[in-house]
């Protein structure tokens, strides 16, 4: 990922710069980009790998190094970020550090469009957007000859719509940008988000057709494509008011028909730091301790959940334990009504329970709660040592979230499916971990919203589902220190969408501020 440190591009969108004008975005290479292509066709590996990087690192020199402005370069990075208004906001996981606007994730109260954790998200979308559009722009107007020139564009538009698909779910609009608007010094006019739904639905519609369908770990491929377009399909009526799960359940059946997937034998190796072997992610962001170093990748999750108080960091892998992150009994009450230890699935031992308190009285009191240990440094098979920065890759996409899918669909009425097929993928999930298998009379969307979380959750999708389900907004569900309170409270449902940061309406005087903020 660091073979070519290339922060800019040598052709960059004026609106980028307009929109978050205060990141810099010179090129860090000697030569523009199509020449430096055709001088070494090679060097396209290179490019498109700092793109997927953008996913997963600050920057591209280092843990210390970041591409959108902050003082802090892992703060910034978009997994964390992903995690941050994805899970913290929501029932499972609550972070009690509390600086310059993680409260208002952690207790979703009080959101205002200054929070720095808004528009880190934003940021790094609409750095990676121009960034793809750049490289798309180039590949396809090269007269070199480039290695593989029309499955590297698929993968580019891939990871262009994947920063897509975070702002339509957490903003639900902003500007649209391709490789046409580069050289416009036109501001950008604002996409609704029917808009963006539909620029990205046709892009990945594309990009399916050109990639490969060969697994390559750490890559895109036909199979992450069609799992995107599954994810967006599913959630279309949050998105644009119009159910499309008999698409979501078309694009679900095309990647459990893919062989090359297959459910781990045991859920614990899907969370470790020797998970690259694992046969059923799809799509990963990577991390390495030693070459992609980042504190905003798995590092996040992994030290953020430890602490020397309770929790020896060297038992999962880790040199450092930040004390940061807890689980709700909303989480870990799930499993045999919160008695961890009566309880067979194996999930439900991901948990330290020693010295922590079953409620969360206090969320800044590292004690209440109970820390997550799914994901750890330490390997799954054979030995591995401690290191500070963790080596465990991101599963974004894995195989059992399509099996949930499927049965949500047919649950929802989709005619590709049956109810037949939709129990077993669900039982072959919970018995994998150890779980009683259920009846076909139990399973409903009341237990599959619940099982999603026990087999998801702190994989940056809880918030998302919530909303599909009804279950985030309102007073019908709540979970500990919801609205700002112990007991949670009712939120209104302009929560359904995250501010505008206020950074990008005074760049982009197009753009407006979501309702409520």
């Amino acid at each position: 990922m660091n073979k070519f440190k290339i922060i800019g591009a040598a052709v960059m969108l004026v609106f980028f710069a307009s929109c978050v004008d205060d990141l810099n975005t010179e090129p860090k290479v000697e030569l523009t980009l199509d020449k430096l292509l055709a001088k070494d066709p090679q060097a396209v590996e290179g490019m498109v790998s700092k793109i997927y990087g953008t996913f997963a690192l600050s920057g591209p020199d280092g843990p210390g190094s970041t591409d959108v402005v902050t003082k802090d370069a892992g703060e910034a990075a978009f997994l964390r970020g992903i995690i941050n208004l994805e899970d913290f906001s929501a029932d499972a996981v609550k972070n009690r550090w509390g600086d310059d606007g993680l409260d208002q994730l952690t207790t979703t109260s009080g959101w205002n469009p200054n929070n720095k954790f808004f528009r880190y998200l934003f940021d790094r979308a609409y750095y990676t957007i121009p960034q793809s559009n750049n490289l798309i722009k180039i590949l396809k107007e090269t007269k070199t000859a480039i290695p593989d020139k029309e499955n590297h564009i698929a993968e580019l538009r891939f990871l262009r719509c994947l920063a897509y698909y975070y702002v339509i779910d957490c903003f639900g609009k902003g500007p649209l940008v391709t490789e046409a608007d580069i050289n416009s010094t036109t501001p950008k006019k604002e996409s609704t988000r029917k808009e963006l739904f539909d620029f990205v639905e046709k892009d990945l519609l594309e990009a399916e057709q050109t990639i490969t369908s060969t697994k390559s770990y750490g890559k895109a491929n036909k199979a992450a494509v069609q799992m995107l377009l599954a994810k967006l399909y599913l959630n279309a009526e949050v998105y644009t008011g119009t159910a499309r799960y008999n698409d979501a359940l078309t694009y679900v059946n095309k990647v459990l028909a893919d062989s090359q997937y297959s459910l781990a034998p045991n859920y614990v190796s899907i969370f470790s730091g020797d998970n690259n072997t694992s046969p059923e992610i799809i799509y990963t962001l990577i991390a390495d301790a030693v070459v992609s170093q980042s504190y905003g990748n798995t590092t996040y999750i992994v030290n953020g959940s430890l602490s020397n108080d309770t929790v020896d960091p060297n038992l999962f892998g880790a040199k450092d334990g930040w004390g940061g992150h807890r689980a709700t009994k909303a989480w870990y009450g799930l499993f045999n009504g919160g008695d961890l230890l009566g309880s067979n699935d194996v999930r439900s031992k991901l948990f330290w329970t020693t010295g922590h308190s079953y409620e969360m009285n206090n969320y800044k009191t590292w004690t209440d709660g109970y820390p997550s240990v799914k994901f750890r440094n330490s390997n799954f098979s054979g030995t591995s040592i401690s290191t500070s920065f963790s080596g465990t890759d991101f599963p974004l996409f894995r195989l059992a979230d399509a099996y949930l899918m499927y049965a949500e669909c047919v649950l929802r009425g989709a005619t590709a499916g049956n109810a037949s097929q939709a129990l077993t993928y669900v039982n072959a999930i919970i018995t994998r971990s150890k779980g009683d298998a259920i009846t076909a009379s139990q399973l409903n969307l009341n237990f599959l919203i619940d099982e999603r979380a026990r087999e998801l959750n702190f994989e940056g999708q809880r918030r998302t589902d919530l909303i599909r389900f009804g279950k985030f907004t309102g007073g019908s569900y709540l979970w500990p220190w919801k609205g700002g309170t112990k007991g949670g409270t009712s939120i209104p449902d302009t929560y359904k969408l995250y501010p505008i940061p206020t950074s990008a309406l005074q760049a982009n005087s197009n753009l407006t501020q979501n309702p409520g903020f």
